[in-house]
C-alpha cells in the first residue's frame, strides 16, 4: 500500500512537470528555447509532444485500468528522453546535468515499480 502511494506520488508530479516542459516546447517560439547545444526546432517540437504524450502515460492507463501495461512503457520512453537531456545539460557544464538525471532517475523507479505491479492490484 505504501508503495502504491508513493509512486502514485511520483508519477504525479513527474506528470505535472512533463505536461509543463512539453507544452511550453510547443508554445514558445523555437528562438526561445536556445540551449547549451543547439537543437533544430522540429526536433524541440518532438520532444514537446513526447512529454506530454508520456506525461498523459503516466496517469491515465494505470487510473482507468485500461491498457496499465502502458504506464510502464511511458515511465521508459521518458527516461529516455531524460537520459538525452542529461546528455545534452552535462555538454553545458556539470552541475546542470543533475535535475534531469534525478528526474531520470525519478521515472526509472515508476516504469520498474509499476511493472512488478502488472497486472494492477484492486
Amino acid at each position: 500500500m505504501k508503495r502504491n502511494v508513493t509512486l502514485w506520488v511520483i508519477q504525479g508530479l513527474l506528470a505535472a512537470l512533463f505536461l509543463f516542459a512539453g507544452s511550453m516546447k510547443l508554445i514558445l517560439p523555437i528562438e526561445a528555447m536556445a540551449g547549451p547545444v543547439e537543437l533544430p526546432g522540429w526536433f524541440l517540437r518532438f520532444i514537446g509532444v513526447a512529454e506530454v504524450t508520456g506525461a498523459i502515460g503516466l496517469i491515465v492507463p494505470w487510473l482507468t485500468r485500461i491498457q496499465p501495461r502502458l504506464t510502464p512503457v511511458a515511465a521508459a520512453g521518458l527516461v529516455a528522453i531524460m537520459t538525452g537531456a542529461t546528455v545534452v545539460t552535462a555538454i553545458g557544464g556539470p552541475a546542470g546535468a543533475a535535475v534531469p538525471f534525478v528526474v531520470g532517475v525519478l521515472a526509472a523507479t515508476v516504469a520498474r515499480g509499476r511493472w512488478h505491479q502488472l497486472p494492477v492490484q484492486s
